[in-house]
């Protein structure tokens, strides 16, 4: 009997990961942002800014500009059919991704920056030799 508890309080910590809002309660969509989208067409709003990055997309937003904060500027997305359910933050990264370093990729860059000299002076020669 014990296994068949502690396998169910598992089950549920593990829906508990991807199902973080009741059913019954619905998706949270933020109310101040779909009173000023409400009876307005995209091209005469612009771009909505607004600081809900936890707020779901809902299909009334497909078509909009929204500005959505992250913590430093607004970050400019258009809403499409794709990002519905999805949340805003989503799309509006708070860090910036510089890149995967170290000494390979260093030597990799050097690589292809002598691959593309080495062709631009292939391309200088060829246009020497026809003149």
């Amino acid at each position: 009997m014990y296994r068949v508890n502690k396998a169910l309080s598992s089950l549920e910590l593990f829906l508990n990961q991807f199902m973080t809002r009741s059913l019954k309660k619905g998706p949270y969509v933020s109310d101040n942002l779909l009173k000023k989208i409400a009876g307005r067409r995209p091209e005469e709003l612009g771009v909505v800014k607004t600081w809900e990055r936890r707020s779901q997309i809902s299909p009334e937003m497909v078509g909009f500009k929204l500005g959505i904060h992250n913590g430093r500027e607004h970050v400019e997305v258009l809403i499409t059919e794709d990002m519905v359910g999805h949340r805003l933050g989503e799309f509006s990264l708070t860090r910036k991704f510089l890149r995967h370093g170290g000494k390979m990729q260093k030597e990799l860059e050097m690589k292809k920056k002598e691959a593309e000299i080495a062709s631009a002076q292939a391309a200088k020669s060829a246009v020497a030799d026809k003149k």
